[in-house]
């Protein structure tokens, strides 16, 4: 537990370095500060995975998500292939969301009612969204993938939670729908009406709580 006290700690000082270079506009340096505050969710997973095929998919999926953290600050940095480095950031969060759901499918008992609902949901998500932000074309596929990626392990994660509650389907559940949320603000605050600091700063906080609690349930498998 001390470890991933100490990593938690970590990880938030690195991610407040990395908000504050970014809103100076030092984009390599934010990155980078970046790239360290997800490597913390990354070893709380490593150190804390019980091994097995559910664990090891946990952790890869962790990984991806480490991965696309620096690929989508790319966008500032290479600015004339910015919406290119966005769009491979956006699939490599893409497989870790499938990784994460391949993963809590094997524990789950009613998978085809969340995936069902999951899909409704994700289904009016996405007409929400499209109502409030503008996009391109290959955003707007990229986003209907994505949304129902996330959507889809958000409902099988509450539904493991509800068919058979326990430490590990609390916490993942928690961290999953923290994910989610943050990618919610994310959409509305880069493709919106208005850029928000403030969307920002929320953005970063809940994904980073999100990661880490997923990280953290590996203790419980």
């Amino acid at each position: 537990m001390l470890q991933v006290i100490i990593l938690t700690a970590l990880c938030v000082v690195f991610a407040t370095v990395f908000l504050r270079a970014e809103m100076k506009e030092s984009y390599v340096w934010a990155d980078v500060w970046k790239a360290f505050a997800s490597l913390c969710f990354v070893l709380i997973g490593v150190l804390n995975s019980p091994g097995g095929n559910v664990a090891e998919l946990l952790v890869c999926g962790l990984i991806l998500g480490f991965i696309a953290d620096i690929l989508l600050n790319l966008r500032f940095i290479f600015k004339k292939r910015g919406q290119l480095a966005f769009l491979i950031g956006i699939l490599v969060f893409l497989a870790g969301h499938i990784v994460y759901l391949i993963a809590i499918l094997e524990m789950s008992v009613n998978w085809k009612a969340c995936i069902a609902i999951g899909l409704a949901l994700a289904g009016f998500l996405i007409l929400w969204l499209f109502k409030n932000i503008t996009a391109k074309l290959p955003f707007k596929i990229f986003g209907v993938v994505y949304i129902g990626a996330i959507m889809l392990m958000n409902a099988v994660a509450v539904g493991n939670l509800v068919a058979s509650p326990s430490a590990f389907t609390i916490i993942f559940a928690l961290g999953a729908v923290l994910f989610l949320i943050s990618d919610i603000v994310l959409i509305i605050n880069t493709f919106g009406k208005k850029f928000r600091e403030s969307f920002r700063i929320l953005n970063i906080v809940l994904y980073y709580a999100g990661q880490i609690l997923i990280g953290v349930s590996l203790m419980f498998l």
